[in-house]
């Protein structure tokens, strides 16, 4: 017996890249629901013919969202049931789905979220960054000023930073990144869960420089080392050479190197021998 239920608006992720991450769950309901609505209906029609599935198909995106958004709701007002979902992932994450669920909510429409596949949590499990604690900041805005404003609002946060990117934009990206973040540990992760799924682990300054080596091809996700209280905080006057000088003839090289590489964002091995060859 199916579980959907007419006027309800479900958000059903879909495959990054493997459709067998489709969930038996996921595909039932974009089944049994009355309307799939959708980014690219060419796209989604590709995946509904694979799950064997054939469902009216309606046109959901960034473009045509005021105007889309209210024939479905008037669509869930009349009791039909709606799937939204992405190209790829999960709806509503850097997505339109956003708005077209608070115009539901709104409305005292039931909303019904489904779990399943999503491009910044299976690049993060995988990064080797820490993954307690995150902030997801997704594409970066177009104009100067905006992306400015936003990178000096999360260098200071000390947990992972993730943001997605297109192929194109990538170098771009990067070098943002290095210039208001500084050169911390980071990973790109391309064509997540499909053949040739990629990831590159370094700092951000050689994540840029391996770029003249490949041309960027499919979307990416960016993760970056969260803030770890670098230079800036020591002062004008102040060098981690000079601190790890003065903290070294109080401690072990080792743990000397550790915390100024922790504090600092410098390489630990960086650190440990330049103590070695000056102490």
């Amino acid at each position: 017996m199916s579980e959907v239920t007419g006027g309800t608006l479900y958000l059903v992720p879909t495959p990054i890249g493997n459709l067998s991450d489709m969930t038996a769950r996921a595909a039932e309901i974009l089944r049994d629901a009355d309307i799939v609505a959708c980014e690219d209906t060419r796209h989604t029609r590709i995946l509904l013919t694979h799950l064997g599935i054939e469902r009216p198909v309606v046109s959901y995106h960034e473009h045509n969202k005021k105007e889309a958004g209210p024939k479905l709701i008037d669509a869930l007002r009349e009791g039909k049931s709606v799937a939204q979902v992405s190209d790829a992932g999960m709806p509503v994450v850097s997505d339109p789905g956003a708005d077209l669920v608070r115009l539901a909510l709104a409305e005292d429409i039931p909303v019904v979220p489904l779990p399943g596949p999503n491009a910044a949590l299976t690049a993060l499990i995988a990064s080797g960054l820490d993954a307690r604690q995150f902030v997801f900041v997704g594409f970066l805005p177009r104009t100067t000023a905006n992306r400015k404003e936003l990178l000096d609002a999360v260098k200071r946060i000390p947990f992972t930073l993730i943001f997605y990117e297109a192929p194109h934009r990538l170098k771009e990206t990067l070098k943002l990144l290095l210039a208001a973040l500084g050169d911390r540990q980071a990973v790109t992760a391309r064509e997540l869960t499909k053949k040739f799924e990629t990831f590159r682990r370094s700092r951000l300054s050689a994540l840029l420089e391996g770029l003249s080596d490949e041309a960027p091809r499919g979307e990416y996700v960016v993760l970056v080392e969260g803030w770890q209280g670098e230079a800036e905080d020591a002062g004008p006057d102040g060098s981690w050479e000079n601190e790890a000088l003065a903290l070294a003839q109080d401690l072990p090289i080792k743990e000397a190197a550790r915390r100024i590489s922790a504090k600092w964002n410098r390489s630990r091995r960086e650190v440990y021998q330049f103590l070695l060859n000056n102490t």
